[in-house]
């Protein structure tokens, strides 16, 4: 979440299954049988180093090991219809990661520019979301520490810290990827992730 939202006392955090992972490059696939309002999340992540639990916001940034791209790919009808997020963000490849895993020490993920390019079927490239992570509503020492309140984080956990606006669902009227889109997005000092999104058999 970024600034530009309403602010609320607590970040709102949800997960992921495994099985929505995919790398650069790979084909998201729309589950368009199930819905037909898929939308894009242009996102810093962070890569968990050192584990812990109840990890103050003072020592947090020292439990990070790295940064990467994910692009938060979510179903919006069913995110809505089930009144929470989690099936609607965990269909299978809707977490495209990557390309690379930039250390701590080479990237200072709490400023950077994080930007999103949408190329319809047949279309040109439409920047959709620029911003910086220095405008995240809840910084990222914060983000560590919410997650960790109780829970365990290991090394290779990974947190994504919230989209600027412009995604699909923001605009009037909403814009939802089809079959053959692209999404690209930038982040400076990480590099580029790219992918096609393609209609899954059956729908």
């Amino acid at each position: 979440m970024f600034k530009a939202n309403q602010p609320e006392g607590w970040p709102i955090v949800f997960s992921k299954v495994p099985e929505c992972v995919v790398g650069p490059d790979a084909d998201v696939r729309l589950p368009l049988a199930i819905s037909q309002q898929i939308d894009y999340e242009a996102e810093l992540a962070l890569v968990i180093g050192r584990g812990g639990r109840d990890i103050a916001r003072a020592d947090a940034m020292s439990h990070v090991f790295g940064y990467t791209i994910v692009n938060d790919v979510t179903a919006r009808d069913v995110q809505m219809r089930h009144a929470q997020w989690h099936l609607g963000k965990s269909f299978d490849t809707f977490c495209p990661m990557g390309p690379w895993i930039v250390g701590a020490d080479a990237l200072d993920g709490t400023d950077t520019r994080v930007r999103c390019w949408v190329t319809p079927a047949g279309g040109a490239a439409e920047l959709r979301q620029d911003a910086r992570t220095s405008d995240l509503i809840f910084d990222l020492p914060t983000l560590v520490e919410t997650c960790s309140r109780g829970i365990t984080l290991y090394p290779g956990d990974i947190i994504a810290t919230g989209t600027p606006a412009g995604v699909g669902m923001g605009f009037d009227p909403p814009r939802w990827l089809r079959d053959g889109d692209e999404v690209r997005i930038e982040i400076d000092g990480i590099g580029t992730l790219r992918n096609r999104f393609v209609a899954a058999p059956g729908s």
